[in-house]
């Protein structure tokens, strides 16, 4: 039986120790980009004294350096973690406010029950909860931890404020009958007190991959909520919301070519809008094999063309973006699940949840054309 791919893959496991070395000797990188100075995956926030913060499932980490070493502490306390029960997920979304809060946005890994069933194309009863939770003492205690919905979460991607204050949160929900996924957005008013719900946005489809997955936010200039979202139609959709990212009813094809995984696209310091993906077929070519097409996997056959990753950057708050580049590859891998950390201004990490990708690269270099790949 098939379940979806970022959660059948091993847990990212990170240690204290620091690699300079690519995770796979055939991970090729582009020559503007260079390896970090630790194997962490992120997502990565910048806290008020200047040190780096991140999540890494129940674990706290904070540098002081720049991420060249770090400290570990606990994100709950014996009595807590033994009360709640939670297991952070490998998928999960952070934020550091406007006043100094931290928001986290996860699924409990512990509250998992895929029941998938191929001869019905469906998963009654699944379940695996979207959990968030908040810090106003700079990590070292979490409060307002609190479930907003126990259906089967595929990922939560992307967690952002808006210039209002608004918290922006995405997440999903498997839908039966048939099985599909859908994607919602939460948001909160109270710097993550409490939160409230969105619209479903459902196109239909079929599968344990079948629907819409996995989608990121970004707000415009023009005040608009964007959402890249996930298809299996070769494209990510497009989402408008005019009243703050609660609702999105403004629904159409994006015209950005995507393979059937997730984008994730943020606001740079420059005020370019950075996105990174994987496109549908190898640089260079047009076709690559497809799967699905049977109600199973999807409604409709898919590339799950994973192994390279790409960055483009627009001007015009997504409307045309720049030549891609192809900042790191490896055949048949999945370099997907992506998070963007913008160390210093124009300095940008690049990590990823598959295929363990830890890179960096000055946002200039990129919009430059490469000498060579190494």
């Amino acid at each position: 039986m098939q379940t979806h791919l970022a959660l059948i893959l091993p847990l990212l496991i990170c240690s204290a120790e620091v690699s300079s070395e690519p995770t796979s000797p055939n991970l090729a990188l582009d020559s503007r980009v260079a390896q970090l100075p630790h194997a962490y995956q992120g997502p990565f926030v910048r806290m008020p004294d200047g040190d780096i913060l991140g999540i890494e499932q129940n674990t706290v980490i904070r540098s002081t350096d720049e991420g060249k070493t770090w400290s570990t502490s606990d994100v709950f306390s014996a009595d807590q973690a033994a009360k709640l029960n939670l297991r952070i997920s490998n998928e999960r979304a952070l934020l550091l406010t406007k006043d100094g809060t931290l928001v986290l946005g996860c699924m409990d890994l512990n509250g998992r029950k895929w029941t998938w069933d191929p001869k019905i194309h469906d998963a009654p009863g699944a379940e695996l909860p979207t959990w968030v939770m908040r810090s106003t003492d700079g990590g070292r205690t979490w409060t307002d931890v609190q479930q907003l919905h126990k259906e089967w979460t595929g990922a939560v991607r992307d967690l952002i404020q808006t210039k209002s204050g608004r918290l922006v949160l995405t997440s999903m929900k498997l839908l039966n009958n048939p099985g599909r996924h859908t994607v919602i957005t939460y948001v909160s008013d109270d710097d993550g007190k409490t939160w409230q719900a969105g619209n479903l946005v459902d196109l239909g489809g079929a599968g344990h991959h079948g629907g819409v997955t996995e989608s990121c936010v970004v707000e415009l200039r023009d005040g608009r909520v964007w959402t890249l979202i996930r298809t299996n139609w070769g494209e990510f959709w497009s989402g408008y919301s005019h009243d703050g990212g609660r609702f999105f009813r403004t629904l159409q094809p994006s015209g950005i070519a995507a393979s059937s995984a997730p984008a994730i696209v943020k606001r740079l310091a420059s005020g370019r809008l950075a996105m990174a993906w994987n496109r549908p077929f190898p640089e260079g070519q047009t076709t690559y094999e497809l799967h699905g097409g049977d109600n199973e996997w999807s409604e409709v056959p898919v590339s799950n063309h994973r192994g390279e990753l790409s960055v483009a950057f627009s001007e015009d708050d997504g409307k045309t973006w720049s030549k891609p580049v192809v900042v790191a590859r490896e055949k048949r891998s999945s370099l997907a699940y992506s998070y963007f950390f913008e160390q210093k201004p124009g300095h940008i990490w690049l990590t990823t949840m598959q295929g363990g990708v830890r890179i960096e690269f000055d946002e200039a270099a990129l919009l430059e054309p490469a000498n060579s790949s190494r």
